[in-house]
C-alpha cells in the first residue's frame, strides 16, 4: 500500500493526483465487483452473507468502476463527478454498515472483518479525493 500512495502523491500536479486516485478507485471497485460476482458461491459460507447480498454489491459495483474510470480518463477531472463519486463512496460505507446493524444480514466474524475493511479502504480512498479537490481548488 506504501507503494501505491507513494506513486498517488508523487506529483506537482493535483489533476494528475485525482485522476491516480480515480483510476485507482476504478480498478479496485470493478476488481471487487467481479470478485463478488465470480465468488459469492464461495465467500457465502466463508463470510455468512447470502450470496444474493453478494451478487448485488458485485452488480453495483462494475457501473460505478466503469463511471470512475471515465472521469479518471479526462485530462482534468471534473469537480462534480469528482464530488459525485466521493458522496457515492461516502454512501457505500455507510450502507456497508448499515446492511449488518439493521439485521439484514447477518455475517460471521469474518464477514465483519470483510465488510468493515473494504468500508474503511473505500472510506480512505473518498478522503484522499477530498483532499485531492481541496488540492486543485487552490490551483
Amino acid at each position: 500500500m506504501s507503494t501505491i500512495a507513494a506513486t498517488l502523491f508523487r506529483t506537482s500536479d493535483a489533476a494528475v493526483m485525482l485522476r491516480r486516485l480515480l483510476a485507482f478507485d476504478a480498478v479496485t471497485s470493478g476488481a471487487m465487483g467481479v470478485l463478488l460476482l465470480i465468488g459469492a458461491g464461495l465467500l457465502e459460507p466463508l463470510l455468512a452473507i447470502p450470496r444474493a447480498y453478494l451478487m448485488l454489491a458485485g452488480a453495483i459495483l462494475l457501473p460505478f468502476a466503469l463511471g470512475v474510470g471515465l472521469a479518471a480518463a479526462r485530462p482534468v477531472p471534473s469537480r462534480g463527478a469528482v464530488w459525485t463519486i466521493v458522496g457515492i463512496n461516502a454512501l457505500w460505507v455507510i450502507e456497508s454498515f448499515a446492511v449488518m446493524l439493521s439485521g439484514a444480514i447477518s455475517p460471521g466474524m469474518l464477514g465483519v472483518a470483510f465488510v468493515t475493511a473494504q468500508a474503511v479502504f473505500v472510506a480512505l480512498i473518498a478522503e484522499l479525493q477530498v483532499v485531492g479537490l481541496k488540492w486543485q481548488a487552490r490551483g
